[in-house]
């Protein structure tokens, strides 16, 4: 019994000793705005701990000896403290972190996990900030490296060679439809996506992961928030308007958020060289709910209604083209007008339920219905004529003579009506490095499409017949008696189309160390099915299989760097308006487009000028095959739907950002594409996206003695595409480029209250934010075109190719209020 005792004696004595040795250190991490920071990390020595969700931490530490704490988060600068606990029963210790960027926020969140998966993370605070004639998130999109669009009125965008119909956008999980018929930029409106409902914003430009879907060049993925008290946003422009309202309810069990948004492009209209009566207005709203009936199940609805109304009168244009020596002039008068209509409906309803700590579910249910119309009559008497270049001439600057007068009549009555109905059912498993992704998705769209189009086209008195048309070479052969105008262009037919599918995917992500190396990889598996049905007759059934994959690491070395890798076999089943040729007519047996992605990337983080720096270099290769190839005019898309074209793409992207003023980050972004096809093996031409060279630049700044006085410069410059061809004419034979796209858009605001500045007395303790601004669009007024206008001469028999120039210079002005 005695040793007994000596032993536990000699044993728990030490144990005592070291326990005196030791106290405890707690406290809270906040920020300046006192609100809590999740996941900060504490250390000192090899020891450590992060925060909570209420930013609060707990930890171990040396009792009476000097200490070195450092608090660091991947959004903040790092904060080091050295401390010493005099107090046995334990201590408080609470710190505030500063913002890496102090006045503007960085649009580029820090994040380790996005990064690995080769995901741009896009803060939703700064979307509002960045200077364009279409404000949103995909203004944010043009500013990034591989990213193009030539049309300031038009949110599409190309990514990496690929076109408007080969991009993935999903909100809350669910993807979201573009309208079939819209022709051009100004008809296009408001966005789906609303920026004043958005919390988290990714973005691939290729090689993305298996539970993102079936297309071939990139994905947008977007969350809409939950919001977490009662707020009322207002924002209002010479553009139009927005209200946002969210509020928690019932307990915070239910949460709402809805926004209601109207556009007017009159703006943009009047500043182009066609004189119009023309006022377009589009309407929006949007609502999310959520409510959380448990802590393991929650139920959610998006829903969306908008109207674009387009009508359209156009009265006269005045064009000069050719060159500086020889330059020409179109005039042209019109009569007749268009009037389009497009209404579109979405409703989703969600489930979540978590099974235990390592099982999840979300069942979707969703709904998307479009009715479009499109009718327009338009006469147009136009004259060609050679203006007087001689500055000594008395006429100088005047048309001296006509070289080709003509008129066309364009005729249209097409009316379409989709519905897409969606079914999904997806899971995740994690448990502990490990997390499986798996889904099944039930998609039926039905469309039914009525065409009415025709072109009729005069010269000089004579209808031009289109080329397929049996020449009788008129005027000097008499015409054939009794023989009916033939339209230049005619486009009938009634389509009738339903398309089932039936997709799934399973993907693996592990995330691990080794050798102090952080490693993440992800291996996944895609495949889908589906068959067309139109005019009571059904394709056969096909089936598509996508492997893919993706690997990054970033070691442990003193320079702070990540490589990644990427890349799988990516397959585009066709949608309906792929199926559809130029003619109208539908190819149930069209089978997917293919692509084989090649992608690997750097990211090397620095400080340069004791500031904070990031470049981000990707090169990419995409191998294409069973390509549906196309010819695009402004941004309506005509397949000539068959799979007879190969093709590839390649190119590099580069974009670094960093703090280049104190305080704010900016960036510059530079990219390099070559994209080729090969269409029926006549050789290698350009693509209709083959955009070589993009260079962008964002800069952000503001007054050292007045920092609440911003301003945000954004300037794009990309080489010209192919200008595209007239009707019926072979691509082959019209490879020139449309001119360079320059634009530079520039804004100034000022902030009177904010999160940062809040006050507390007097009619600004009203408003949780308020601010004022001012945007100049296309600054240097330069003349862009989109596309061309072809008009033709009898005589000579020369079809001019007349560009079709976008906005000029706009001064708007805008005031945004939260309370």
């Amino acid at each position: 019994m005695y040793v007994k005792k000596v032993f536990l004696f000699l044993f728990i004595l030490p144990l005592f000793a070291f326990a005196q040795k030791m106290t405890t250190l707690k406290g809270t991490v906040k920020n300046k705005n006192k609100q809590p920071i999740e996941n900060v990390s504490i250390r000192y020595n090899n020891i450590g701990t992060t925060t909570d969700k209420n930013g609060r931490y707990i930890i171990r530490v040396p009792y009476k000896k000097e200490i070195t704490l450092v608090f660091s988060h991947i959004s903040y600068s790092v904060f080091t403290k050295k401390h010493t606990a005099n107090n046995r029963n334990g201590v408080r210790l609470s710190v505030i972190l500063t913002p890496k960027t102090e006045e503007l926020d960085r649009i580029v969140i820090q994040d380790n996990r996005k990064k690995l998966q080769g995901l741009k993370a896009i803060d939703v605070n700064v979307v509002k900030n960045v200077i364009g004639p279409n404000a949103g998130v995909e203004n944010i999109l043009m500013t990034l490296p591989g990213v193009n669009n030539n049309n300031e009125l038009s949110t599409q965008y190309n990514v990496r060679g690929g076109n408007f119909d080969e991009n993935l956008v999903y909100v809350n999980g669910i993807e979201i439809y573009r309208p079939f018929l819209i022709r051009s930029g100004q008809q296009e409106g408001l966005s789906f996506i609303n920026p004043s409902m958005v919390q988290n914003i990714n973005f691939s430009a290729g090689g993305f992961q298996a539970k993102y879907g079936d297309k071939l060049s990139s994905v947008l993925d977007i969350t809409y928030r939950k919001p977490t008290e009662i707020t009322t946003t207002l924002d209002l422009s010479l553009l139009g308007g927005s209200i946002t309202f969210e509020a928690p309810l019932i307990d915070e069990k239910l949460t709402a958020i809805s926004s209601l948004r109207y556009r007017d492009n009159s703006l943009f209209v009047n500043s182009k060289q066609i004189e119009t009566n023309f006022r377009p207005r589009f309407i929006d709203f949007q609502t999310f709910l959520s409510y959380k009936a448990s802590d393991d199940l929650q139920f959610h609805f998006l829903g969306n209604f908008s109207l674009n109304d387009y009508n359209y009168t156009p009265i006269s244009r005045r064009t000069r083209f050719g060159t500086v020596s020889a330059p020409l002039e179109l005039t042209v008068f019109y009569s007749g007008k268009e009037q389009d209509n497009y209404l579109t409906l979405f409703g989703a309803f969600s489930t979540e339920y978590k099974v235990n700590n390592y099982l999840s579910f979300t069942g979707t249910f969703s709904r998307y219905n479009t009715q479009e119309e499109e009718h327009y009559d338009i006469s147009a008497a136009y004259s060609i004529g050679e203006v007087d270049a001689n500055i000594g001439s008395e006429n100088f600057g005047n048309v001296d003579f006509s070289q080709g007068i003509g008129s066309q009549l364009n005729h249209a009555r097409n009316d379409l009506d989709a519905l897409i109905t969606n079914m999904q059912l997806k899971g995740t498993y994690k448990k502990n490095k490990y997390q499986i992704d798996f889904g099944v998705k039930y998609q039926k769209e039905d469309v039914r499409d009525r065409i009415r189009e025709w072109e009729i086209i005069d010269s000089l008195g004579f209808s031009i017949r289109p080329p397929s048309h049996i020449r009788n070479n008129e005027p000097y052969n008499d015409p054939v008696i009794g023989v009916a105008i033939t339209p230049f262009q005619n486009i009938r037919g009634d389509n009738e189309v339903q398309i089932n599918r039936i997709s799934g995917f399973v993907q693996l992500n592990h995330k691990h160390f080794w050798n102090d190396n952080e490693i993440w990889y992800s291996i996944g598996l895609r495949t889908q099915n589906w068959n067309v049905s139109s005019d009571g007759n059904t394709s056969k059934t096909q089936t598509i299989i996508s492997p893919r994959a993706q690997f990054a690491i970033k070691p442990n070395w003193k320079k702070d760097m990540l490589f990644r890798i990427s890349g799988g076999w990516y397959s585009q089943p066709p949608s309906y308006r792929e199926l559809r040729d130029s003619n109208g007519n539908i190819n149930g047996a069209l089978k997917a487009q293919k692509s084989i992605h090649y992608v690997a990337g750097m990211d090397y983080s620095f400080e340069m000028w004791e500031r904070p720096f990031k470049l981000t270099t990707e090169i990419y290769y995409k191998d294409l095959s069973d390509i549906n190839a196309y010819t695009i005019d402004n941004v309506r898309i005509r397949y000539r739907a068959d799979n007879n074209t190969t093709a590839y793409a390649q190119g590099l992207d580069v974009r670094l950002n960093g703090e280049f003023v104190p305080g704010s980050d900016s960036w510059v972004s530079l990219g390099y594409l070559k994209t080729e096809e090969n269409i029926n093996n006549r050789g290698a031409i350009s693509r209709p996206s083959d955009q070589r060279i993009k260079l962008g630049i964002l800069f952000q700044d503001y007054v050292p003695n007045i920092p609440n006085l911003k301003a945000y410069l954004n300037l794009v410059y990309n080489t010209g595409v192919p200008g595209g061809s007239p009707s019926y004419a072979d691509v082959y034979q019209y490879q020139e480029r449309l001119r360079d796209y320059k634009r530079a858009d520039f804004g100034v605001s000022y902030i009177f209250t904010d999160a940062k500045k809040k006050h507390k007395i007097g009619w600004l303790s009203k408003f949780k934010e308020l601010s004022v601004g001012l945007e100049l669009f296309n600054m240097f007024d330069i003349q862009n075109s989109i596309t061309n206008t072809w008009v033709r001469d009898v005589y000579s028999k020369t079809q001019f190719g007349i560009p079709n120039f976008l906005t000029g210079r706009i001064l708007n002005f805008k005031i945004e209020m939260k309370f």
